[in-house]
């Protein structure tokens, strides 16, 4: 199936009062992961690569977003393909390059009037060229080993009221607010502020985005996309379901040796994952 513009899978599912579900892309089996659980329960869903994946690789994005792109469209499940987390210029440019339909450009750790005039030039950039921009306002924090910003410290959770002249300031296609979640999560113990997430659709005309959504119970993920999230973005649980798989047959086959009889296992894990986090967030 052809690749899905990001932009539209999410129209497609805030018409609906729904969300879609993005997953982290590191490796090939993390895509083919994807793919499997989204044709497992029939619902669309994202692939998107982060900077920090692409700096995994090497800092070339151009390989891993060709893997990522020929499995989606090998796939029978309607998929997009975004760029997460994008800090440098070098990188948002090459959005355009590799085919990304939407790009994350990120500059919430900038104070606002930076975030604001960096976001809105990468906003006018991408818009030039057909590209949906999404950005972040707040700090949910977690990322590179960060710890959890702490709640009540003032501009870490997302002001509705500054959120709305942001939207308006920068032009932003969707917004990802910080609202009780972290990265990197790999305990469900978050506890997301629905009334504050409720407040934020309301303040502002484009989908919320929601970060580090591993870390958050299924009944919370449910009541944020009541609440008015529409993409829930969803990382570490897939690594936690790769790595859990590959220590379990080492484990089991110590002198193990070939890569394909611990990844096998190790792909159907995140499979089960995306196919679980699918059906919560968009049943």
């Amino acid at each position: 199936m052809p690749l899905v513009p990001t932009g539209e899978l999410i129209a497609r599912a805030r018409s609906a009062d729904g969300a879609v579900a993005a997953f982290n892309v590191i490796t090939l089996e993390h895509a083919e992961a994807i793919a499997a659980g989204a044709e497992r329960v029939g619902r669309p869903a994202i692939l998107q690569i982060s900077e920090n994946a692409v700096r995994f690789h090497g800092g070339d994005l151009s390989a891993v977003a060709a893997a990522a792109a020929a499995v989606a469209r090998a796939s029978s499940a309607p998929l997009g393909l975004h760029l997460d987390h994008v800090v440098t210029p070098d990188l948002l440019r090459a959005a355009h390059t590799e085919g990304f339909s939407s790009v994350m450009f990120d500059a919430s750790a900038l104070g606002y009037g930076d975030n604001v005039k960096a976001t809105a030039e990468a906003v006018r950039w991408g818009h030039e060229r057909g590209i949906w921009v999404e950005a972040e306002l707040g700090r949910v924090g977690g990322k590179d080993g960060a710890p959890p910003p702490d709640a009540h410290t003032p501009g870490v959770r997302t002001d509705p009221a500054e959120a709305a002249a942001y939207v308006a300031d920068t032009g932003v296609d969707a917004l990802a607010v910080a609202v009780g979640s972290s990265h990197a999560m790999t305990r469900r113990t978050a506890a997301l502020d629905h009334a504050l997430i409720g407040a934020l659709r309301d303040a502002v005309p484009v989908p919320l985005v929601l970060h580090g959504s591993s870390g958050v119970p299924d009944d919370g993920l449910r009541a944020a996309v009541a609440a008015g999230m529409t993409k829930i973005n969803i990382g570490t649980a897939l690594n936690s379901a790769f790595t859990g798989a590959v220590r379990g047959h080492l484990a089991e086959h110590p002198d193990a040796v070939d890569p394909r009889k611990y990844l096998v296992p190790a792909r159907e894990a995140m499979a089960g994952t995306v196919a679980h986090f699918l059906s919560v967030v968009s049943p």
